[in-house]
């Protein structure tokens, strides 16, 4: 396989694990390409190496930025913008965690919340209730778990993840 066979495989298969994210391809895509440009790319690059138009290009780019693993990059003297990924790879990894937390997580602790406030008045109910006390416990938990793990450095986590294996 050459360089020009593995970019194109690197970036479909970083593309294909995006969806697996809570991203969609294209965002994966172009994540992909930066991640494996040496120097930071303008929106019409990305928009010639992935053949997607101008305003998919743009709207990629911006939720990019937004999920904190892009950066727009300044050239003096250039009036396009360029952008560049993050390269950390432990960063990223935190900073998804972030979007997925906010936007998954979140929303379903706060349903739980109002949920818990159920009171078990026969024996459906307390069922419910039973059940509603068990994910929110659980869902509690998840949550601060992924706050800490966002909050850490990396060796923090490996030392974790080793504890756990013994």
């Amino acid at each position: 396989m050459n360089y020009t066979q593995g970019r194109a495989r690197f970036i479909e298969s970083w593309g294909k694990l995006a969806i697996d994210w809570g991203a969609n391809r294209t965002m994966g895509q172009v994540h992909a390409l930066l991640l494996i440009s040496p120097e930071p790319i303008c929106a019409d690059e990305v928009m010639e190496h992935l053949q997607i138009s101008r305003g998919n290009a743009n709207t990629t780019l911006r939720r990019l930025i937004d999920w904190g693993i892009v950066y727009k990059h300044f050239k003096p003297g250039e009036r396009k913008e360029f952008f560049t990924a993050e390269k950390d790879m432990w960063k990223v990894m935190k900073s998804i965690i972030q979007v997925r937390k906010k936007k998954e997580l979140d929303p379903m602790i706060k349903v739980i919340d109002e949920l818990s406030e159920v009171q078990p008045l026969c024996s459906l109910s307390e069922e419910f209730c039973s059940t509603v006390k068990e994910i929110k416990v659980f869902s509690d938990k998840a949550d601060k778990v992924l706050d800490n793990i966002t909050q850490s450095e990396m060796n923090w986590l490996m030392n974790s993840m080793l504890r756990f294996m013994r």
